[in-house]
């Protein structure tokens, strides 16, 4: 028997998206690593993350109540006037749950109210700090309360931080230079502007590193965060999804028809030769197993290369073809 998405959310099956979203929210916080730490509780974590995906999507909801996960995972037909001769719909999760955590709740941390850990005042008088990491993604800090005398701390200051697929796909060291201002002892502003950023291997677009109290110091402000937001620059070969690349192939008609050999590029300067010699229909993928990015919690384990098929028409083709072709091809 398949899973139940509504029985791992402890929903109906009458249930609202407002129900899923706060049924999600609910399962996520109780069975989230970070909280629960007991044996079985990743696996958990990821089975309520699929069910938020499959529940909270319109289309694989309608599948999934008609067919099961049998139906949504195998091969189901696809919802509309096709019916039962329409093309098929095959699912896979293949998502994060720690990203989907992540974009959930916003970036915010969903556990201040849990894990507030209170180690007093500096001796300047700047607040405590909680830190918390979201799936291995770097760190994001929340600042909380007021310090000292009513001091607030600033708005983090954001920082676009612009990186290639390859250096996702191996990882890299980025210094960077900031302008921000510092208290010398004897009460001077003096500037320093360096810092150096670590990228792991297979971390996504949005990640936040965070670097607390980096900003402005002035005698009446806690410094803001300085947070450098990681951004994909756009890739001369391959567009990004999650964990993996997708590269479009193109071929013409009679390669599509009659099967063909594409050479694929990899991130690391390799060439693939692959064989096929089934219809290649326009916007068909083939996937290519574990030639993807690095999984950001789990980097010795890799994304798959997607290829995207783009079949090239002939403008025209010479009367005594087409009549050949009228009488080869099925109506």
């Amino acid at each position: 028997m398949g899973k139940d998405y509504y029985r791992t959310l402890g929903l109906s099956r009458g249930a609202s998206p407002a129900d899923i979203r706060r049924a999600y929210r609910r399962q996520a916080l109780r069975c989230h690593p970070d909280k629960d730490r007991s044996p079985g509780a990743e696996q958990r974590f990821k089975e309520v993350a699929e069910a938020y995906d499959v529940l909270s999507d319109p289309k694989k909801r309608e599948i999934f109540d008609k067919y099961g996960e049998e139906g949504l995972k195998g091969g189901a037909p696809t919802p509309g006037p096709g019916g039962s001769n329409g093309p098929t719909f095959t699912y896979t999760f293949r998502g994060d749950p720690n990203a989907m955590f992540a974009e959930f709740f916003d970036g915010r941390n969903p556990f201040d109210t849990f894990f507030v850990q209170r180690n007093g005042d500096d001796e300047d008088g700047d607040e405590a700090f909680n830190t918390f990491h979201v799936g291995g993604f770097g760190s994001v800090s929340f600042p909380r309360g007021r310090g000292p005398e009513g001091r607030r701390q600033d708005p983090p200051v954001l920082y676009e931080l612009r990186v290639s697929l390859e250096e996702i796909y191996s990882g890299c060291t980025k210094k960077m230079k900031i302008s921000h201002k510092r208290l010398s002892p004897d009460g001077k502003t003096v500037n320093e502007d360096k810092i150096q950023l670590e990228v792991k291997r297979g971390w996504k677009e949005g990640t936040k590193i965070t670097f607390p109290k980096e900003g402005d110091q002035t005698p009446n402000n806690i410094p803001a965060d300085v947070v450098f937001v990681l951004k994909d620059k756009p890739h001369d070969v391959f567009r990004r999804e999650g964990s993996d690349i997708v590269y479009p192939a193109r071929i013409s008609l009679r390669e599509a028809l009659c099967g063909c050999t594409v050479t694929v590029p990899t991130l690391d300067g390799r060439s693939i030769p692959m064989v096929f010699q089934d219809v290649l229909k326009p916007g068909v993928k083939r996937r290519v197993p574990g030639e993807g990015l690095p999984f950001p919690r789990c980097p010795e384990q890799r994304g798959d290369l997607v290829i995207e098929f783009e079949v090239k028409f002939p403008d025209r083709i010479p009367p005594a073809s087409k009549t050949l072709l009228e009488q080869i091809l099925p109506l």
